[in-house]
C-alpha cells in the first residue's frame, strides 16, 4: 500500500472529506522555494511553492539560519512548561515583538505578550482578554464583538464567531456561534473613492453606536482580508476603525496573522495607515513556517486592568505555551526580517506578480486580477475546480491551493524573478486549461 493510500485510510486533511479518493501528492523533499512531489502513480514533480505553506514559510525551506537555531535549541532542551518557569528564547521573542510592533506618538505601546499555539488560539486569547478587560473596567455587559463582513479569524469557536456569518467557512454552525455584530465590508481598494470610504465609515459608526453598550471590541484583518477572499481595502479604513473604537470605548484588535511580517509591503499592515491597535495577533510567518507558534500583544493598561480584576489573571494557558524550540526558531526568523531585505524582496515580488498575472485578464473565465504586496490573485467568475487546477499547475511546475473562486499566490520572499515568472505563468496556464479559455478559444470544452 502506498503512503498516499495509507494516508487516506487514517487521516483527515484541512477542509476535506475523509475519502479514499482524496487527491493527494506526497512531499519527498523541500528546499529553498521548491517541493519535490510524488503522485500516486509514482510520477515525480519539482514545483515552486507558490503558497509558502499557507503563507508561513517566508524564508523558504531548509534555511541555514533557521535550521541552526532549531538544532542549537534541541541541544539544550526542546520544551518545558511555562507555568512558573521561563527561558531565554521566550523572553527574547517577547522583547523582539514589542520592539517591532506598531507604535505612534500619543498611543500606548503594545508591550505585553501572550504566546499561543496557533493563530486561532491567539484570536481566542484576544477575545477573552477584551471581555475580561471590559468586566474589570466596570462594563460586564460588554460581551459581544463588532467585526466586518468578509473576515476570517480562525477555526476555533470564538474565532469562528467573528468570521463572516453568511459567506464564511463556518456558516454550518449557526446555532453554536456567539451572536456578534457585523458592519459592511469596506469598499475594495481598487475602486474605492474618498466618498465610498466616508460612507462606509458612517455605516460602521452607526453600527457601533447602536450596540456600543454590549460591545467589548472591534476585530478586523487590516488592509487585506485573507481566507475571506484575498480582498484588499483602503488603509484609510483603519483610521476610521480606530476612531470608532475610541469613540465608543471598544478595544481595537488587529488580526495580523496573515498580513504580519511584511506580506503587504509594511512590516505590519497597520503601518499602511500609521494606526496602532490595542491588541494585535500574529502567527503563520512568525517562525518562518518551521513550527506552530503565535502571539497576542496588548498594551500595559489592558494587561494591568485584567490582572487587577476579579479573576486576577488572563484565563488561558496552553500546555505548549512558549515552547522553547518554536521561540528559538522565531527569534532567528525575526533576525532575518530585522535585516530589512524583506522590503526589497516584497516590492520586487509584487512587481513581478503584477506583470506576470496581467495576461490572465484576457481569459473569459477571469473576473479580476489583483495584487497587494507579495500577494497575487486571479479571481474567477465561478468556483474553482480545485483538483483540476492544482493538477494543471503542478504540470507547469507550480504548487497552488485554490479556494472558492480564487487562484492565488503568496510566494516566499526568497523567490527569484525566474521563480515568480514560473508561478504566474503556471497559474495563468492552469486557469486557461481548466476554466474557459481566452476569447480566441471561447466555447472550446475544458
Amino acid at each position: 500500500m502506498s503512503l498516499i493510500q495509507r494516508d487516506r485510510a487514517r487521516l483527515w486533511h484541512p477542509y476535506a472529506p475523509a475519502s479514499p479518493s482524496l487527491p493527494l501528492w506526497e512531499v519527498e523533499a523541500a528546499n529553498g522555494v521548491r517541493l519535490r512531489l510524488r503522485s500516486e502513480d509514482g510520477t515525480r514533480h519539482e514545483v515552486v511553492d507558490a503558497m509558502s505553506s499557507w503563507w508561513s514559510a517566508i524564508h523558504g525551506y531548509r534555511h541555514p539560519v533557521l535550521d541552526a537555531a532549531g538544532k542549537r535549541q534541541l541541544d539544550d532542551f526542546s520544551h518545558v512548561m511555562f507555568g512558573g518557569l521561563t527561558h531565554a528564547p521566550a523572553v527574547e521573542l517577547a522583547e523582539r515583538l514589542v520592539d517591532m510592533a506598531p507604535s505612534a506618538p500619543g498611543r500606548s505601546r503594545l508591550d505585553r505578550v501572550f504566546l499561543a499555539d496557533s493563530g486561532s488560539v491567539s484570536v481566542e486569547v484576544a477575545l477573552k482578554l477584551a471581555v475580561q478587560f471590559q468586566t474589570a473596567s466596570g462594563h460586564p455587559r460588554r460581551q459581544r464583538f463588532l467585526s466586518i463582513r468578509g473576515g476570517y479569524h480562525g477555526d476555533t469557536f470564538a474565532a469562528m464567531g467573528v468570521c463572516d456569518p453568511v459567506d464564511g467557512m463556518h456558516a454550518a454552525f449557526p446555532g453554536l456561534l456567539a451572536g456578534n455584530v457585523f458592519a459592511p465590508r469596506p469598499p475594495a481598494a481598487a475602486s474605492a473613492t474618498p466618498e465610498t470610504v466616508q460612507a462606509w465609515a458612517a455605516e460602521l459608526q452607526a453600527t457601533a453606536a447602536a450596540h456600543s453598550g454590549e460591545l467589548a471590541a472591534l476585530i478586523v484583518e487590516p488592509v487585506l482580508q485573507g481566507a475571506g477572499g484575498m480582498y484588499p481595502y483602503p488603509a484609510e479604513c483603519l483610521t476610521a476603525l480606530r476612531q470608532v473604537a475610541d469613540r465608543y470605548g471598544l478595544l481595537l484588535i488587529f488580526d495580523e496573522i496573515a498580513t504580519g511580517f511584511g506580506r503587504t509591503g509594511e512590516l505590519f499592515a497597520a503601518g499602511h495607515a500609521g494606526v496602532v491597535p490595542d491588541i494585535m495577533c500574529v502567527g503563520k510567518a512568525l517562525t518562518g513556517g518551521y513550527l506552530t507558534l503565535a502571539a497576542m500583544l496588548c498594551t500595559d493598561e489592558i494587561a494591568s486592568t485584567v490582572s487587577g480584576g476579579q479573576a486576577g489573571a488572563l484565563l488561558h494557558g496552553p500546555t505548549f505555551m512558549g515552547n522553547p524550540l518554536a521561540c528559538a526558531v522565531a527569534n532567528a526568523s525575526l533576525s532575518i526580517i530585522d535585516g530589512g531585505g524583506w522590503q526589497t524582496d516584497v516590492a520586487r515580488i509584487g512587481a513581478g506578480l503584477a506583470s506576470g498575472l496581467a495576461p490572465a485578464r484576457g481569459l473569459e473565465s477571469v473576473a479580476d486580477v489583483r495584487t497587494v504586496g507579495a500577494v497575487g490573485v486571479i479571481e474567477l467568475h465561478d468556483p474553482v475546480d480545485v483538483t483540476a487546477v492544482t493538477a494543471a499547475a503542478i504540470r507547469h511546475g507550480v504548487w497552488v491551493r485554490p479556494f472558492r473562486n480564487l487562484v492565488y499566490t503568496m510566494p516566499p520572499y526568497i523567490s527569484t524573478a525566474a521563480d515568480i515568472e514560473q508561478i504566474t505563468a503556471g497559474m495563468t496556464a492552469a486557469v486557461a486549461e481548466v476554466h474557459q479559455r481566452g476569447p480566441e478559444r471561447s466555447g472550446v470544452p475544458a
